[in-house]
């Protein structure tokens, strides 16, 4: 088995400055996602290349001296730089790149999000155990809803709000189950990312992650709470520490 694992960061950032290059409790934030690659690999016997792709010279340099992990390195281009660009095309790219680069094809493509730092390498281990028995062409990480469209969701209307879906549960327990998507972790099978599909147009899996460990990082304050999370978790999670312990 061969896989490819991608990091991908754009330059600059209009909710957080320089979000992608920050530290985050006091290590450089994309080095969580590499420590987290580094400790699945060191406990699981594969064969694997890594990949980071950004229009960023800084990001690009600091990932090359890390120190964690040797990388490769795609400076994006900039048809794929701008932020109306899905990130699926970025790493249908780097697919492209490092199978010419390798002379190699892989299995799937493990996709790991700068901007989730909260991870388990178990978290990886399940994604990639799911991927390889289920076979489909995407499978991401989620979280169980805390919010219900048939139930306790509701939308704007000419008059007033109703609920998202129509239906006649008088219990969430009745509802069906609900997740939503963490953005953390996603596997690709070679190739749905050449076919040019979306990230939910094919068949997908999903695992679930812990719960409060994700948030969109679209503001200052969402980075400060993360952070405030953070702190509590390797203060009292062997299993968040370690890959905070190993940068």
């Amino acid at each position: 088995m061969k896989i490819l694992f991608t990091i991908c960061g754009r330059a600059g950032s209009k909710g957080i400055k320089n979000k992608n290059i920050r530290d985050f409790v006091g290590k450089p934030l994309p080095y969580y996602s590499l420590s987290a690659i580094d400790l699945f690999l060191k406990r699981n016997n594969v064969e694997y290349d890594i990949v980071i792709n950004s229009d960023s010279e800084e990001l690009l340099s600091m990932m090359t001296h890390s120190g964690i992990r040797d990388v490769d390195t795609i400076n994006r281009k900039l048809s794929l730089a701008g932020d109306a660009v899905g990130k699926i095309d970025v790493i249908s790219n780097c697919l492209e790149i490092m199978e010419e680069r390798k002379q190699t094809k892989y299995d799937f493509v493990v996709d790991l999000d700068i901007t989730s730092p909260l991870r388990k390498v178990e978290d990886i281990e399940n994604l990639v155990r799911k991927h390889i028995e289920s076979r489909p062409d995407v499978t991401t990480s989620v979280t169980t809803s805390r919010r219900n469209p048939y139930f306790n969701q509701v939308m704007r209307t000419e008059k007033g709000v109703k609920k998202v879906i129509d239906s006649n549960y008088t219990a969430r327990q009745q509802a069906p189950e609900i997740f939503d998507m963490n953005a953390s972790l996603y596997a690709y099978s070679p190739e749905y990312l050449k076919s040019g599909k979306g990230v939910l147009d094919g068949y997908c899996e999903v695992i679930e992650m812990y719960d409060t460990g994700i948030l969109d990082l679209d503001h200052e304050n969402d980075f400060e709470l993360l952070e405030v999370i953070a702190d509590y978790l390797y203060r009292n999670n062997s299993e968040f520490a370690e890959i905070r312990d190993n940068i």
